[in-house]
């Protein structure tokens, strides 16, 4: 690849360069912008590297770029500048060593060779010289170029080392594998079983910013696999650990909940980036380890799976750092209606494909989304055969709420309106009759209208010994 030709195309090269030498510094363009350069990915964070102060370099560059700010971060010697959609972050060459109980290293100043070095893999250990003698060559100690092409995570020193000094390269090795579709190299794999234990000296947020990006890739059951089978993910994630495994019983055994869950994450991220709908296809089972049971008339069985399942959302989360708001109640909404669409395969009827609706709300599309993605089995005209069933189900939710309008049902009828119509104060009375009028919308014995629901009003009001304060009308 003609690295030089590419830094001329861009101009920030160049600034880069140009302020470089009026410094009097060697500078070099660092780590993941190089690596997505060489995978034609893009990349819109760039890190350069000096022997020099990072500090000054970049405020040398914002002054070039037309007295931009610039954010210093004294402690860490490093400072990012903001140029249109692009981030740029600087830094002076370092060497690192650690504490046994901390990731957080020890920085001291040192060459190109000593900060490459100290780099997580070899294939974000690559550098593009900007300096005018050498510019465009690219600095590959460990072979990263070698193992960019032959798909391989690999460390550049010895990976038990790499892994003990901070233990987060061991969730990034699963990453990027599963990211870039690389396999991780066997003895950096190696080193990765022998040092989970490690693990518990990194925060939970910086775990599961890892982990969510693994969620995020084209095919995240390769990185749950090696998660799993490494040993890391029951490190942090024992309840999904808790669904490996198949038990026998008088001949009859239960699928394999650790690999149907995989396997229903990956057909929902073929349709969908969105990363809490995998989320929800990630804990959808959640509880079927803890409601298993036998009978011996029908076999294994999970129920109220769904119940539970979306009542130990909120703790899972809670533990994982996921974030305490909207988001976790979509997947807890998921979870617990998740087997309500498929039970409507059987029988459907108007009232209950309503009550979906209304249950559902605006999440609708997202369930039936995950429905489809847990219809699995190594049985494709059984698969087939339910897809088709289903299609009746989502069409009669189409043709019931373009009719009902039930998805984004309010009440026709207030209470605030009720307490003034008959003169009464607010008791439960008042939710008796706004219940009875919802059920009576969910039933199809009125249909979801102002008219309709005031006229079931009256007849509930009558009935509780209510009548129109004439007043009210006035």
């Amino acid at each position: 690849m003609n690295f030089k030709a590419h830094l001329d195309s861009d101009s920030i090269f160049g600034e880069v360069a140009a302020a470089a030498s009026e410094l009097n510094v060697s500078a070099y363009v660092v780590g993941g912008y190089v690596r997505d350069l060489i995978l034609n990915r893009p990349n819109k964070d760039l890190d350069f590297v000096c022997l020099g102060s990072g500090i000054d370099l970049a405020q040398a560059v914002a002054r070039r770029l037309g007295n931009l700010p610039v954010t210093v971060f004294k402690n860490f010697g490093t400072a990012m500048i903001k140029w249109h959609d692009r981030e740029l972050e600087f830094v002076g060459a370092r060497k690192e060593s650690y504490r046994k109980e901390s990731r957080k290293p020890i920085v001291e100043n040192g060459t190109l060779e000593e900060d490459q070095q100290r780099r997580d893999f070899t294939i974000n250990a690559m550098a593009i010289s900007l300096s005018t003698e050498s510019y465009g060559a690219l600095i590959d100690p460990f072979g990263g170029l070698k193992h960019l092409e032959e798909k391989l995570i690999k460390t550049p020193l010895d990976p038990n080392i790499t892994f003990s000094d901070d233990p987060l390269r061991m969730m990034r090795a699963v990453r990027f594998a599963s990211q870039l579709s690389f396999d991780i190299e066997a003895d950096t794999y190696e080193a990765i079983t022998k040092n989970t234990d490690r693990l518990s000296i990194v925060s939970m947020e910086r775990i599961t910013t890892e982990l969510n990006k693994i969620i995020e890739s084209k095919l995240p059951s390769y990185g749950f696999k090696l998660l799993f089978h490494s040993g890391l993910l029951k490190k942090f994630f024992p309840e999904m650990v808790a669904l490996h495994g198949v038990e026998y019983q008088d001949n009859k055994a239960h699928k394999d909940n650790f690999f149907h869950t995989l396997q229903v994450l990956d057909n929902v991220a073929k349709v969908s980036a969105d990363l809490w709908l995998r989320w929800a296809a990630i804990l959808h089972d959640i509880a079927k380890p803890a409601t298993k049971r036998f009978d011996k008339e029908v076999g294994w069985t999970f129920h109220g799976h769904e119940d539970k399942g979306a009542r130990m959302v909120p703790g899972i989360f809670r533990r994982l750092k996921l974030p305490m708001n909207e988001k976790m109640i979509f997947v807890q909404k998921l979870v617990r209606l998740h087997l309500r669409p498929i039970a409507l395969v059987k029988e459907v009827s108007d009232s209950a494909i309503r009550r979906l609706l209304f249950e559902a709300g605006e999440d609708a599309d997202a369930l039936m989304t995950l429905c489809r993605a847990d219809i699995t089995s190594k049985n494709n005209e059984k698969v087939a055969r339910y897809l088709r069933n289903f299609e009746a189900v989502q069409q009669k939710m189409i043709d019931l709420e373009a009719r009902d309008q039930i998805r984004q049902f309010q009440p026709p009828i207030s209470g605030d309106e009720i307490i003034k119509l008959f003169n009464i104060p607010a008791g439960p009375i008042i939710g008796e009759i706004k219940e009875a009028i919802k059920e009576a919308i969910l039933e199809g014995t009125i249909r979801n209208s102002r008219e309709e629901a005031y006229e079931l009003m009256l007849k509930l009001a009558a009935e509780r010994g209510l009548y129109v304060n004439e007043e009210s009308k006035n």
